[in-house]
This record gives structure tokens, C-alpha cells and sequence, in this order.
């Protein structure tokens, strides 16, 4: 029996989320350290050996170290193809680029002002760190402007990629969980019809429930 891979970060990291939530889907087993950062732990040489920006997360399974979350995902989804939900990073070339060109507009448009949101609204205010609200509306509009093309997108599919639920949906859900659960961006997500009826659909999902319960249990403290 192959032993379970290792995550290493805190699953309130988006991108650590977004591993958690690939593994469930595909139905890895897989273990969860804890990185406190707020003591440097990501800085470790240890850790840089895996990580060699001193970011979360860093993923080991058996003999190979990986970073950076959607490759960490796209590596999951194609050793593990047979296993969980088979269909998660699709079943032949063209589902894998329609899959692919979704991710990159996740990691190249939603990701940049969602991740700038994230800080701006859910943790500068608990940092108790001075708001930038130019950042702030720059970053509304940019994301506005995003959700307009996945509003089009979705009125003619049910899922960015295709009728299914794919990596290029799950790859949202870790910044818009942030945002549509008590910022003042949620509207943005809410007021486009297509937009709502898909995110309360992959939000729905049993795997991202098990992460949102991961998030609320405390991890050991390192």
C-alpha cells in the first residue's frame, strides 16, 4: 500500500486549500504538517529544500517535492487518474486544455485581484493593518470585469471548463470563499446570475466542506 503524501502548510492558506481540496476530490490519502510561519518555520533549510521560496505549500510524495498549488494539483490529478473523480483534470487532450486554459485565466486574471482582496478586506483588519483602499477599488474593478466574462461563460456551461466540475473550477474556491463570506466583494459574486448558481454549486461540494472543517480545527502547534 503506497504511504500517504504530505502537505506541509496551514489549510487557512489558499493555497494549501487548494491542494487539500485536489486531494480529496481524487481520494488520496495524505497527512497535514503544519508550517508556522509566524516563527520563521518556512524559512527553515529543511523546508527550503522542498519550497525553495520559503512559500506555502510544499508537497512530498515518497521520493519527489513539489510547490506551487495548481502544479502540485495537475501532478495529483494525472498519478492518482484513476482513482476518486476521474474526470477532474479530464479523460483526453482537448477536456485537459479547455481545463488548462480556465486554470491559467484563474492564476492570470481571478487570482491576482482576488489575492489582493483577500489580504485588502479579510486579514489586513485582523493584522490590524492599515486598509489600502486604492488597492481596494483597483482591484474591485478588475475583478468585476472577470466575473463579467465568467457570467457569459457559464450562461452557455455549467462549469468554466465544461459540463463538469473540473480543476478549474475547484482552483476558485479557495480566494472566493474569503471574499463571498463576509467582505463587501460577496455582491460581486451574488448579483451575476450564472456566477451565483456556480459558486454555490462548487461550493457545495463534500470535498471544500471537509477543507472549510479543516480550517476551523486547530493544528497541533510546532
Amino acid at each position: 500500500m503506497a504511504s500517504p503524501v504530505t502537505v506541509y502548510g496551514p489549510p487557512m492558506s489558499a493555497a494549501v486549500s487548494r491542494v487539500l481540496a485536489c486531494l480529496l476530490e481524487k481520494e488520496v490519502k495524505f497527512q497535514l504538517i503544519n508550517i508556522n510561519m509566524s516563527k520563521g518555520q518556512h524559512k527553515s533549510p529543511d523546508f527550503l529544500k522542498m519550497q525553495p521560496f520559503g512559500q506555502v505549500p510544499a508537497f512530498r510524495d515518497e521520493s519527489i517535492s513539489l510547490f506551487e498549488s495548481r502544479a502540485i494539483c495537475r501532478y495529483v490529478t494525472e498519478k492518482y487518474a484513476n482513482q476518486g473523480n476521474i474526470i477532474l483534470f479530464g479523460t483526453n487532450p482537448s477536456e485537459k486544455a479547455s481545463i488548462d486554459q480556465w486554470l491559467e485565466a484563474e492564476s492570470q486574471s481571478f487570482n491576482p485581484p482576488t489575492s489582493t482582496l483577500v489580504f485588502q478586506l479579510a486579514f489586513a483588519p485582523r493584522m490590524k493593518i492599515k486598509q489600502d483602499e486604492g488597492a481596494i477599488k483597483q482591484s474591485k474593478e478588475k475583478l468585476a470585469k472577470v466575473l463579467d466574462v465568467y457570467n457569459g461563460r457559464l450562461a452557455s456551461s455549467r462549469f468554466l471548463a465544461s459540463e463538469e466540475f473540473s480543476l478549474a473550477d475547484l482552483s476558485h474556491l479557495p480566494n472566493a470563499q474569503y471574499l463571498v463570506n463576509g467582505t463587501e466583494v460577496e455582491e460581486l459574486f451574488l448579483v451575476r446570475e450564472n456566477v451565483r448558481r456556480w459558486w454555490k454549486e462548487i461550493s457545495s461540494r463534500e470535498s471544500w466542506k471537509k477543507v472549510i472543517d479543516m480550517q476551523k480545527s486547530p493544528l497541533p502547534k510546532n
